[in-house]
């Protein structure tokens, strides 16, 4: 068990640092910043250190281990990646810098595009989206300005199968349209005789449909080109939700499937540790019909101030432009290291990365999948989802499973996600694990499922040697305790 962290280390008369006698005039904070109640802590500076040193150990993160969490793609990544985006030229540029001052940036912004146009398939880049449901909220509005603009005002309804990313029917809301769901069928692509006939239904009033593939099953659709074609057919578009794309890179291309629109997680496939609240990057890439609907301004080459030795980057405006979705031009930083993992990884590297996370994932679900039961027999691409439900240990469900999990070491996975599966554990390996790693997990998942069927208490009761034991989440979430007060 870890030590207890002691919180109360304040003494009277303890001190940290002493600063020097300032050289500049002292003058009164304004009025209402300063608190006279506020008791600082006294400490020693050893104290300190090793109070926040303590806390840090207790954080798990992906330098120190596994973190196998479906459908966020939680990878490492090369920490060249964070030494180029610290270097002192990107870190000190500011947004309102003349262009000629930062024609560095100006490059790396520019080849980013290029380079994402290419992975995807598409005709032009955005990178302004901040995030991938931001790239989400994006694409969709795009959707609706190309109709609009061609005054086709009463469409109103978005497709979506329930196999989708939660954010997707968000999206849809937030843009004043309506979705309509499409089921799944039995290999888990979607239902294409359920496309149809919403297709049908809703022929005069289709924006178009959103289509996360691979899915959230971690399953490359069959049918991916026929529905694409369907919804052409009655008049829709196809926006792509492109979080999955660690299992594409290199080996298919959305727009050459049909879409028109889709969103890249710069922080997940193209490097940034992905998760602890940010910063993310939502690009977005749009087809022929949709490029002129990308959010302004963007990137391009101006001919004018270009020579045959030097090109000059300027910013422009695609001419139907749904305007600005961010303040500035995006997370330029997350842009950086996106640039340098593609850059570093080249053609090659970039189509390994699908490969290994696709092997990955397959390697775990043949080691477990006796056990667990994996409710679409298929090959998986990137993730597979599995039942974490033993028929002869009725009580034990998903959430102990991954409680459990923590004792054992590793990080749970995504639970109970998609709801189209009971009790789902949603595994996304990735492709930079060990088949040591990979090994080590399968095998805690095949003790903890035998645990379940002879002592399952040790299961309801983990997680049993974690900083603090398990939580109750809904009453967390819902009162929140934001610092430590002392008894």
């Amino acid at each position: 068990m870890p030590e207890p962290l002691i919180f109360e280390i304040s003494r009277p008369g303890r001190c940290a640092v002493a600063l020097p006698e300032p050289d500049v005039r002292l003058s009164d904070l304004p009025g209402g910043l300063g608190r006279d109640d506020l008791p600082l802590p006294e400490v020693r500076e050893v104290d300190l250190t090793r109070h926040y040193t303590h806390l840090s150990q207790m954080n798990y993160g992906v330098d120190t281990g596994f973190y196998p969490l479906g459908s966020c793609t939680m990878k490492y990544n090369p920490k060249i990646n964070e030494e180029v985006a610290r270097l002192s030229g990107f870190v000190h540029l500011h947004p309102y810098q003349d262009e000629e001052t930062v024609q560095g940036a100006l490059f790396l912004m520019y080849y980013l595009q290029e380079f994402l146009k290419e992975i995807g398939g598409f005709a032009a880049v955005s990178l302004q989206p901040a995030a991938g449901a931001h790239g989400e909220l994006t694409g969709v509005l795009m959707m609706r300005a190309y109709h609009l603009d061609r005054g086709d005002a009463k469409r109103d309804v978005i497709l979506v199968p329930d196999s989708a990313h939660g954010t997707n029917p968000a999206s849809t809301t937030m843009c004043g349209l309506h979705v309509v769901e499409i089921p799944s069928d039995a290999r888990g692509n979607v239902d294409l005789a359920a496309l149809e006939a919403a297709c049908e239904e809703h022929s005069d009033r289709l924006v178009g449909m959103m289509l996360t593939n691979p899915n959230t099953l971690g399953l490359f659709d069959e049918h991916v080109e026929e529905v694409t074609g369907l919804v052409h057919e009655h008049g829709g578009l196809m926006y792509g939700d492109g979080a999955n794309m660690n299992a594409l890179l290199g080996i298919a291309r959305p727009g050459d499937l049909g879409f028109d629109v889709l969103h890249y997680n710069l922080h997940k496939t193209f490097s940034t540790p992905h998760g602890g609240g940010g910063p993310g990057s939502g690009p977005v890439g749009a087809s022929e019909r949709l490029a002129d609907f990308l959010p302004a301004p963007i990137v391009a080459v101006d001919s004018e101030r270009s020579d045959d030795e030097v090109e000059f980057y300027t910013f422009v405006n695609p001419p139907k432009s749904i305007g600005r979705v961010k303040a500035f031009y995006g997370h330029f930083g997350v842009m950086v290291k996106a640039y340098t993992y593609i850059r570093m990884l080249g053609p090659e590297g970039l189509r390994r990365v699908a490969e290994y996370a696709v092997l990955n994932a397959n390697y775990v679900m043949s080691q477990i999948k006796e056990i667990y039961r994996v409710p679409y027999e298929r090959t998986c691409m990137h993730e597979f989802v599995c039942e974490g439900h033993f028929p002869d240990a009725p009580d034990v469900r998903a959430l102990d499973i991954s409680k459990r999990l923590i004792d054992y070491g590793f990080h749970p996975p995504t639970n109970y996600f998609p709801l189209i599966v009971h009790e789902a554990l949603m595994i996304e390996p990735t492709e930079t694990e060990s088949k040591e790693t990979l090994d080590a997990f399968a095998n805690a998942l095949l003790r903890i499922a035998e645990e379940a069927r002879t002592d399952p208490t040790l299961l309801h009761e983990a997680p049993h040697n974690a900083p603090v034991r398990r939580l109750d989440e809904v009453w967390a979430a819902r009162n929140l305790i934001l610092r430590w007060k002392p008894e």
